[in-house]
């Protein structure tokens, strides 16, 4: 049988494409991750997804919210739930930072994508600000430009 076909780089287990076409990205950190063993096998086999998902500042904890990961098929009754908020692994100095820059107007904590480094799951999260409906035309114009240049269409 033909495997599906990831749209992710080698290395990535699931990349917000949509945060970057959403939001102009300013700043961007890496956070580790509280997880169980059956979330584990699941964003290791590339199905979680990280579209709607944000992260919010609680009680000096750092959390990812809406992230969906499906239930593992072959756990048992100990298996995750899909849409729990689950725990992110930072400094208190960097929570505080982003506490702040995501309280200030317009700015929000976006998760741009899950990969493994050292054989831990971690997460890019970034510090974004929201892009108005002609910045978001302006950016697939440019994109279309630099593609049709790229390919002698000019």
């Amino acid at each position: 049988m033909a495997e599906k076909k990831k749209k992710t780089a080698p290395g990535d287990f699931a990349v917000n494409r949509k945060a970057y076409h959403d939001y102009t990205v300013l700043e961007k950190v890496e956070c580790g991750m509280a997880l169980s063993g059956t979330e584990v096998k699941v964003i290791r086999h590339g199905e979680a997804s990280l579209s709607g998902a944000y992260a919010s500042v609680l009680g000096g904890q750092l959390y990812v919210e809406q992230m969906h990961v499906p239930v593992y098929t072959f756990g048992n009754r100990f298996n995750h739930r899909p849409l729990q908020r689950r725990r992110l692994l930072a400094h208190k100095k960097e929570i505080e930072e982003l506490r702040l820059k995501s309280e200030a107007k317009g700015l929000t904590l976006i998760p741009l994508r899950l990969y493994l480094k050292h054989g831990f799951i971690k997460m890019e999260l970034g510090v974004c600000r929201g892009k108005a409906q002609h910045d978001k035309r302006d950016a697939l114009k440019k994109k279309a430009l630099k593609r049709d240049m790229e390919r002698g269409d000019y």
